[in-house]
């Protein structure tokens, strides 16, 4: 609402949302190949273009359009049944067990698929959904707007942001005293917006905790291309709950596990957040729950197909031989590269500010660090009528040109105050960001103390 000239920056950098793309991560060249392939079939018809295309673009256009003819026509309500193939495979080699196809559904991105399931959830406001706090604020909006009960349990920064599992039973616990059925547990790994990774014990607790309550487990694995330990990769509860001898290597579950789990074009290396491409694979649910979330699927008739293409490239991307993988592997090892420097630049720069402490970055595409503010700082807020971390927030970005979100937009304890950046603008800009907020947040500082 001011004029330009009166800030003390040239741009607004938008730290606060996970859209790669928008912020300069270049799209994986092989996705965008294929994808400009099946959106218009008269390329494959001109010699001088086919010559221009790599033969494995060439190949796998051809094969989608084999079976959807036109991406122009709606698939059935579950996926294009070709791609549902596809990431049954990606999960049977990534969790070492049998993936049934007609177990998967294809969605317009992750949220869709977790609003589905939370419409099958939720009947009325005695229904209750175990969410972390802080969260991605998807849950906690499907749970009202569905008229549904939200029961947090507090994730800490003690804990690095592990799931202490008394806080989980006590929200239980309460929820259930007040005459509520508890019926779900949302789990967020990697954490948005923690920006942690879960331990196998970790997640072993969570899934023997959901067997015993009888809860449906909700694994929200978006971020599971974006591991920044150096240990190994990303570890699902599928694969979890295989080890712990609660599902064989054939896909028969030994226990009575529920799980739904999500993935999504969106984050990762792939970045591909317009494209609105997603699934959940289900486990554990009976053919009927399973004919309500294919009713529910269908009054959208199907999720956007180009998306469902993009997840079968996403999950199914060119292998060791393939003409376009020297390209696919330089591109997506860079871009993971990049995302792991800057995280680490992150974490280093925060943690040398006085009043800002960031847990290890170890997933994702955020921090998420706790800031102490001073005390006559946090009562200006208060008598001004606004929470103390959004007033920071709002302060950062006026100063800097750079968007956060404070923390009460995703939840936390009483009293303490957060706010969450991501770290996708590229690295040369990346280095004027943290250069910029280190400069404010000390000034802010010498002059609140």
């Amino acid at each position: 609402q001011k004029d330009s000239s009166a800030y003390p920056f040239d741009a607004v950098v938008k730290c606060n949302i996970g859209n790669p793309q928008a912020l300069g991560q270049k799209p994986i060249t092989f996705t965008r190949q294929v994808l400009s392939l099946v959106m218009n079939p008269e390329l494959l018809t001109e010699e001088s273009i086919v010559n221009a295309y790599p033969a494995d673009a060439i190949s796998r256009a051809q094969k989608y359009l084999d079976f959807v003819k036109s991406v122009g026509a709606y698939s059935a309500s579950n996926g294009v049944a070709i791609v549902r193939d596809e990431v049954s495979e990606f999960l049977k080699n990534r969790d070492s067990v049998k993936v049934n196809p007609n177990d998967i559904f294809l969605t317009s991105g992750a949220s869709e698929a977790v609003e589905m399931l939370m419409r099958v959830l939720i009947r009325s406001n005695n229904d209750a959904v175990l969410t972390p706090i802080p969260q991605y604020p998807l849950y906690s909006a499907l749970t009202t707007v569905l008229d549904g009960y939200f029961a947090g349990y507090y994730m800490g920064d003690e804990t690095k942001w592990e799931l202490n599992m008394a806080e989980v039973k006590k929200a239980l616990f309460d929820a259930r005293n007040l005459g509520k059925t508890v019926r779900a547990m949302v789990v967020i790994n990697p954490g948005n917006p923690t920006g942690s990774v879960l331990s196998i014990e970790n997640m072993k607790e969570i899934i023997n905790f959901c067997v015993e309550e009888k809860l449906l487990l909700l694994a929200d694995e978006v971020y599971q291309r974006n591991i920044y330990t150096g240990k190994s990769p990303f570890i699902s509860f599928r694969r979890v709950a295989n080890q712990m001898g609660t599902l064989s290597d054939d896909g028969t579950l030994l226990k009575p596990l529920q799980l739904a789990s999500f993935h999504s074009t969106s984050k990762g290396v792939v970045g591909e957040c317009g494209l609105r491409g997603g699934f959940v694979d289900l486990l554990g649910f009976s053919n009927e729950i399973k004919e309500q979330v294919y009713k529910l699927a269908s009054i959208k008739l199907c999720s956007n197909v180009p998306g469902q293409i993009a997840v079968g490239l996403m999950v199914n991307p060119p292998r060791e031989g393939d003409v376009s993988y020297p390209k696919y592997a330089e591109e997506t090892t860079g871009i993971h590269a990049s995302l792991f420097r800057r995280a680490k630049r992150l974490e280093t720069v925060l943690n040398s500010l006085p009043g800002i402490n960031c847990k290890p970055i170890e997933g994702a595409l955020y921090a998420f660090p706790q800031i102490t503010l001073p005390d006559r700082y946090t009562q200006k807020a208060e008598e001004e009528g606004v929470s103390p971390d959004t007033k920071y927030a709002i302060e950062v970005l006026e100063s800097t040109g750079v968007v956060v979100v404070p923390g009460n937009g995703f939840g936390q304890r009483n009293g303490s105050y957060h706010f969450r950046t991501t770290f996708l603008p590229p690295e040369d800009i990346f280095d004027q960001v943290l250069e910029r907020f280190s400069a404010f947040h000390s000034k802010f500082m010498e002059e609140w103390l």
